[in-house]
């Protein structure tokens, strides 16, 4: 062992870390975004869910209990409803996390210590759940403090989509956009890199093949694969996990080949700003780490602050969530969740804009 010829290494290790620009960058990059992410964006403690109401009663009492209901902050309304099936309507499609109904007769039960308000939950996100059993035990005024036998039934909460609280029914709709994302990324993320690597770039420079037939060539091959993925995960989640399909096939096969699309393009962009496969693979684990913990697959997207929550709404997998748990569980329709179906669609064209923009068939 000879101590100069070890140190020769490694100063010839750290000059050649030195050159490398994104590998000294995520090195510091890493660490402080995970620090960020878990300890400021990520929060157990759901506030804020959106709400409709349905005040069936319109009585100051009930006025006061909606009120509240709401100082708790765990609900924001966002929502008047004349009827509980408006309130389902709205769930369905997403646009409310929880439905509070209250009956006609709101002051005779009250009276008489009866249920006097109903909360409806989407159960798609367990978290939502969670959020609304606390909710129901809370001590309310306008009537709901009470103790003893009446103060059980003072709330009821009815949970849909999911009424057993099964994980695996909130889990394996998710894990499709999971492996996705971290598939697709990374299969496009060394296409041109490993093109470079191995030498084929001189014979595409010679080639009368332009910037975006190049692109479009390298994306549509992986998408057949993202889709057989999209079939293994869903056969496997039907089959051993009993996870309920209550929407379209097709709708799901649509949303599956939007995030597709949507990844491999962010792939791309990738691909032509890494000089090698190892810097591809660094920044595709530095996409896959916020988007895997703020899409609302492993924590609940509600409780992120709004900064977080504004962060969030660029990564596809946020999108993609609402779609497949909108589409498998709730039964809607991608008309329904069209504003999630746009935004792929802008993301997909942005990325690929600039993946070609960026693209040169040059060596250098």
């Amino acid at each position: 062992m000879s101590w100069r010829r070890l140190q020769a290494v490694m100063v010839k290790e750290l000059r050649q870390m030195r050159r490398d620009r994104i590998t000294l960058a995520m090195i510091v990059a890493i660490p402080v975004m995970q620090l960020l992410l878990f300890g400021y964006a990520i929060n157990t403690n759901l506030r804020d869910l959106t709400a409709g109401v349905a005040d069936q009663a319109n009585t100051a009492g009930s006025r006061a209990l909606v009120m509240d209901i709401v100082a708790t902050t765990v609900v924001t309304p966002t929502l008047a409803a004349e009827t509980p099936q408006q309130l389902m309507e709205a769930m369905r499609r997403g646009e409310i996390s929880i439905g509070i109904v209250i009956p006609p007769d709101f002051e005779r039960r009250r009276v008489e210590g009866r249920e006097r308000v109903q909360i409806l939950v989407d159960g798609s996100d367990n978290a939502v759940q969670s959020a609304a059993a606390q909710l129901a035990q809370m001590p309310l005024d306008a009537g709901i403090r009470t103790t003893g036998p009446a103060a059980e039934r003072a709330i009821s909460v009815v949970a849909f989509y999911n009424p057993e609280r099964r994980s695996a029914v909130n889990i394996v709709p998710g894990l499709i956009g999971v492996i996705l994302t971290m598939t697709m990324v990374l299969f496009t993320g060394v296409a041109i890199v490993r093109e470079r690597e191995r030498g084929n770039m001189e014979l595409l420079i010679a080639t009368p093949v332009s910037s975006a037939e190049l692109m479009i060539g390298k994306v549509l091959p992986y998408v057949a694969i993202g889709l057989i993925q999209t079939s293994v995960v869903l056969a496997l989640g039907l089959w051993l996990f009993e996870v309920p399909l209550n929407g379209s096939v097709l709708h799901v096969y649509i949303a599956a080949m939007l995030l597709i699309v949507a990844n491999l393009t962010l792939g791309l962009l990738i691909s032509t700003r890494a000089q090698s496969q190892f810097q591809a693979m660094q920044m595709t684990f530095f996409i896959f780490l916020p988007s895997i913990l703020l899409s609302g697959f492993m924590f609940p997207f509600a409780g992120m602050p709004r900064v977080v929550q504004w962060l969030a709404e660029v990564l596809p997998l946020t999108h993609f969530l609402r779609l497949i748990r909108g589409v498998m569980l709730r039964g809607a329709s991608l008309w329904e969740l069209w504003v999630d179906v746009l935004a792929l669609v802008a993301f997909t064209a942005v990325m690929m804009t600039l993946a070609i923009s960026r693209f040169r068939k040059r060596l250098d």
